[in-house]
């Protein structure tokens, strides 16, 4: 039997759709998340860097390493799992253990994640949350708890995964810094189910809080859009005036072309990836598969009054900037052909000026030569008549005036042949 010769990366290639299982968490349990991100050049930052950062926390616990140019890990460090993985302009370490604190969400469960490593990692944080894992309580002990843990105003609730478990959040920043997720866990739920709700709860705020960085980008652009979109109209106004030079509007629309074109390269990345970020945000929320608790808002219900309006805002402004250099580039086609038109028409005009000096300068010519017969002829006349005054008297007796106008109309016939030639020569 002939073997086939594998591709070099098929092994690879399949084994990552397996590379990141969901952790199995059983109740009750805790679970500590941070996402951090370069301060400059994320998507283009060391990634070896990355790896140097886990290490570091690996060995305050003693814990092996990943491999050199690992993308995920999964390993324990004290009584928690750690869970680290590396993503285009971010990475997230999640810190999974059983039991949780007395006191609800206490900030010293962030410590598993040291201070002064965090520190020393040169990225910021873009968010991070802590997690609690506990049966479900009674309803009444549920309402009070909900009470006791969230704001009210804006706390989201949900059955998920056909009522497997029931989520909760407000999505507020607490006084430790960190965002706060419950997740009660029905008896029938088994450790893998829990698992994957607590790593979507993870996914859905750290995608939501990246997304959002394309609504602050929007936020800082409004001022320069609104410039432009002066400039543009001033512009445009000034194509419609005849006192106008076209090349002074055609200079103005390429300079704001340029500008406009800079300005959409440069916020290219972050608006494509906003877009990506809000379909994962969405995508996260579709697959827990929510259902109504006590009338209450559920995460997709928050996420379409608090936050699409952000994702919309961003999109109208994606789509007025390509507007904007569309806009500048028609108009700089229209005025271009503006200039051509104007230039062909000073072409012509310039043409037919040129023929009317043309014409001027023929006659001209034509004049000329006619004074140069009449000179040339002039001067032939005497030569022929000195020349042929003494053989003439002499044989006819004619005097000299005579013989001047004898000769002149023979002279000024073989001068004027003879010019005629030489031009008809040269041209």
């Amino acid at each position: 039997m002939t073997a086939f010769e594998d591709h070099p990366l098929r092994y690879e290639l399949a084994n990552e759709l397996h590379a990141r299982p969901f952790p199995s968490i059983a109740a009750p349990a805790s679970a500590v998340f941070v996402a951090l991100r370069p301060k400059r050049d994320a998507a283009g930052r060391d990634r070896a860097a990355d790896i140097a950062h886990l290490c570091a926390l690996l060995d305050r616990y003693g814990a092996p390493h990943p491999k050199p140019h690992a993308t995920h890990y999964s390993g324990q460090i004290g009584r928690y799992t750690l869970k680290w993985e590396s993503h285009t302009e971010f990475v997230t370490y999640t810190a999974f253990g059983a039991g949780h604190s007395e006191r609800a969400f206490d900030g010293a469960d962030f410590d598993i994640f040291p201070e002064d490593w965090l520190a020393a990692s040169n990225m910021e944080r873009v968010t991070s949350a802590l997690v609690r894992v506990q049966p479900m309580p009674e309803q009444a002990d549920l309402r009070e708890t909900l009470g006791a843990w969230f704001v009210q105003e804006s706390v989201a609730v949900s059955y998920v995964l056909d009522e497997a478990a029931l989520i909760a959040g407000d999505f507020h920043i607490d006084p430790n810094g960190h965002m706060r997720f419950a997740v009660f866990v029905m008896p029938a739920t088994g450790p893998q189910r829990t698992g994957r709700i607590v790593q979507r709860l993870c996914e859905i705020e750290t995608y939501k809080t990246l997304s959002m960085l394309g609504f602050a980008r929007v936020r800082s652009l409004g001022a320069q859009l609104a410039k432009f979109d002066a400039q543009l109209s001033g512009l445009m106004e000034d194509m419609t005036r005849s006192e106008t030079p076209a090349e002074a509007t055609l200079d103005g629309l390429l300079s704001v072309s340029a500008e406009l074109e800079a300005l959409s390269a440069a916020a290219s990345f972050r608006f494509g990836a906003t877009e990506a970020y809000e379909a994962l945000v969405h995508e996260r929320i579709a697959v827990l598969r929510e259902t109504r608790v006590n009338g209450r808002q559920t995460f997709g219900e928050f996420m379409m009054r608090r936050y699409d309006p952000a994702m919309r805002t961003v999109a109208a402004t994606r789509g007025r900037l390509s507007k904007m250099a569309d806009r500048a580039m028609r108009a700089g086609d229209l005025l271009r052909t503006r200039v051509e038109v104007e230039r062909s028409a000073q072409d012509s005009e310039l043409l037919s000026s040129m023929n009317r000096r043309a014409d001027a300068q023929l006659r001209l010519q034509q004049t000329v030569e006619g004074l140069s017969v009449v000179a040339i002829s002039y001067y032939a006349v005497n030569l022929v008549s000195y020349a042929a005054y003494p053989f003439a008297k002499a044989l006819a007796g004619l005097d000299k005036g005579m013989l001047s106008a004898l000769v002149t109309l023979p002279v000024v016939g073989l001068v004027w042949l003879a010019v005629r030639r030489i031009r008809n020569r040269f041209h």
